[in-house]
């Protein structure tokens, strides 16, 4: 194939950029891809962390409800163990009373000298025993040992509450009260019927006893224990304020004063009783339960806190790991959506730049029928012009009008009319060469004999506008297999263009790369020329673009040289600045 000269616009140094529209789409494709990323990272959080609160919020409500269960079944058994321990404590002193009445007489115990022994044997065995009294059916206290024995022993219990129940039911333990020794005590008194005669046993029970006893319910620093009557009101004394006869209440105190908040009122209960309570603003648990042959309940109050302990552990154990779980889920989210996005966006600049070519590629094709169809409707015309044209010059020559004073004027016109139909027919020659896309030829092709060849082409006319021609070949002399003829046309139409860029005094430097990783050799083709505004850079391989003057390019020159590398299988690309110069490169395959 001839060498035919392209007119080549001149380009700017880089890779040309999008037009301010896809430039705003790029725009909105990032932020959709920021979108993308927000929903596939949120998304897989979501179908990650949603199970794993499920299953934790299920597993912590077991544990709780199991945990919390147990805690009440020992609350439960630590109040009926406490109250079995009352229950012997008040049947071993009636069973040790019934015991001395029944082991000695009347008359022998309202002998006050041997009811004083009596009392000293009791009390080597126990502690339990303040003082102890014989009363008649009368209610006459006819023998007393004991601290009070000035304020008891003239005293007639006939109108008194408790005497009227042991006459009545044979057996009496009193509620805590002051009585007439003005103190809080309590009672516990048998009746004894020996022959005709029926008299009363009666004992003051020490209260440190019976304090001892339910003290020892209590299981934490925070727990409490105490005793109450059926009027709610304390037999014992609370370990957190509160004292005998009151009714059982905590103890708040604030910058001003001390202020009481009273404790459920268990007095009615007839089983245990167990619940977890909130009373001014605190939360609890309670225990409740009677205690047999008395008017007595016993309550058992522990603090939540000190007793699930381990299950706030737990709990805080939990939601360290649920933490840590979430981190790492995030972390692998954002590594993972990372990952995706940078591939969509691998594929889709993948897609894009095919979207590119193949635009291109019918843009070649729409416009190889255009150039196909102008270059046989204009080539017509155009002969017939040059038809007439050399007749009317063999016209001129054979009359004898060189005479006449236009002669001068008509040859002129017909030589431009010559010019101008000779420019045309070049034009459409390039068309139809541009439309043919002729299939290229393989051959072996010496990359820098190559450049060498084509270079010499235009080193005279260089030389004479003062431009140097450069050479930096790569030293291994790389050899491709491709088309010889259409390659050196596109180099010339490189040359041409840099040349034309320049326009006097510069420098053109032509070299070669062997990219063995890539197995590809690489063709620039440089000048020192004015370069291109950035405006134009998207247009440089459009068919019908030049920045040359009117009449001095076609525009079809850089797009003719794109398809024809494009169809040996490479890539031309362009790198320009504007006062630097521009830079094309080509890249062609080995094979």
């Amino acid at each position: 194939m001839p060498l035919i000269p392209l007119s080549f616009p001149l380009f700017p140094a880089r890779l040309p950029k999008h037009s301010e529209r896809n430039q705003r789409n790029d725009t909105a494709m990032e932020r959709n891809y920021r979108k993308l990323w927000w929903q596939h990272c949120l998304a897989i959080i979501g179908f990650s962390v949603i199970p794993l609160l499920l299953v934790n919020f299920f597993l912590y409500h077991l544990f709780d409800t199991t945990y919390t269960d147990k805690v009440m079944e020992s609350l439960r058994s630590n109040a009926e163990n406490r109250r079995d321990a009352i229950d012997l404590f008040f049947r071993e002193r009636i069973a040790q009373l019934y015991t001395i009445a029944n082991a000695n007489s009347f008359q022998q115990l309202t002998d006050e000298g041997y009811l004083n022994k009596i009392f000293e044997i009791m009390h080597v065995k126990s502690d339990s025993y303040m003082d102890i009294g014989i009363i008649d059916s009368e209610g006459r206290h006819l023998a007393y040992v004991g601290p009070y024995y000035d304020t008891l022993k003239q005293v007639n219990y006939k109108n008194e509450l408790w005497f009227k129940e042991v006459q009545a039911n044979g057996l009496y333990i009193s509620d805590i009260f002051m009585g007439f020794r003005k103190t809080p005590h309590f009672i516990i008194a048998v009746m004894v019927r020996e022959k005709n005669t029926s008299w009363i046993l009666r004992v003051t029970i020490n209260l440190k006893n019976i304090d001892d006893v339910v003290q020892k319910a209590w299981a934490g620093h925070l727990s409490d224990a105490f005793i109450v009557n059926k009027k709610n009101v304390l037999q014992t004394r609370p370990r957190f304020g509160g004292n005998f006869l009151d009714v059982p209440a905590t103890p708040e105190y604030t910058a001003d004063s001390l202020k009481s908040h009273p404790y459920p009122d268990y007095s009615s209960v007839v089983a245990t009783k167990l619940e977890r309570v909130t009373y001014s603003g605190m939360d609890a648990f309670f225990a409740a339960t009677p205690i047999h042959n008395t008017k007595w309940i016993l309550v058992i109050k522990e603090n939540p806190d000190e007793m699930l302990s381990p299950l706030v552990k737990g709990q805080h154990w939990m939601l360290l790991f649920m933490a840590a779980g979430l981190a790492i889920i995030a972390t692998g989210a954002a590594l993972v959506t990372n990952t995706l996005i940078n591939r969509i966006k691998e594929a889709d600049l993948v897609n894009a730049a095919n979207a590119d070519m193949l635009l291109q590629a019918n843009k070649m094709i729409a416009l190889s029928k255009m150039a196909a169809g102008i270059a046989h409707e204009v080539n017509n015309p155009l002969a017939s012009i040059a038809e007439n044209a050399g007749w009317m010059k063999d016209l001129l020559a054979e009359e004898d009008i060189a005479g006449s004073k236009n002669y001068t004027e008509f040859s002129e016109s017909i030589d431009k009319i010559e010019q101008h139909v000779a420019r045309a027919r070049k034009i459409v020659h390039n068309l139809l060469g541009f439309a043919r896309r002729m299939e290229p030829a393989k051959e072996k092709i010496d990359v820098n004999k190559l450049l060498d060849e084509t270079t010499g082409f235009l080193e005279n006319e260089a030389r004479y506008v003062n431009i140097q021609i450069a050479k930096e070949y790569a030293d291994n002399d790389p050899v491709i297999t491709s088309d010889l003829s259409q390659i050196q046309q596109v180099v010339l139409n490189l040359l041409n263009n840099a040349i034309d860029a320049i326009g006097h005094d510069g420098t053109v430097t032509v070299s070669s790369k062997d990219l063995e990783t890539t197995g590809e050799v690489e063709i620039n083709v440089a000048d020192t020329g004015k370069g291109i505004a950035e405006s134009d850079l998207h247009k440089i391989f459009d068919p019908f673009f030049t920045t040359k003057e009117v009449g001095k390019g076609t525009g079809l020159g850089l797009s003719i040289s794109y398809s024809i590398i494009e169809k040996l299988g490479g890539k031309m690309k362009v790198q320009s600045k504007v006062g630097v110069g521009t830079v094309f490169t080509i890249l062609l395959p080995k094979q």
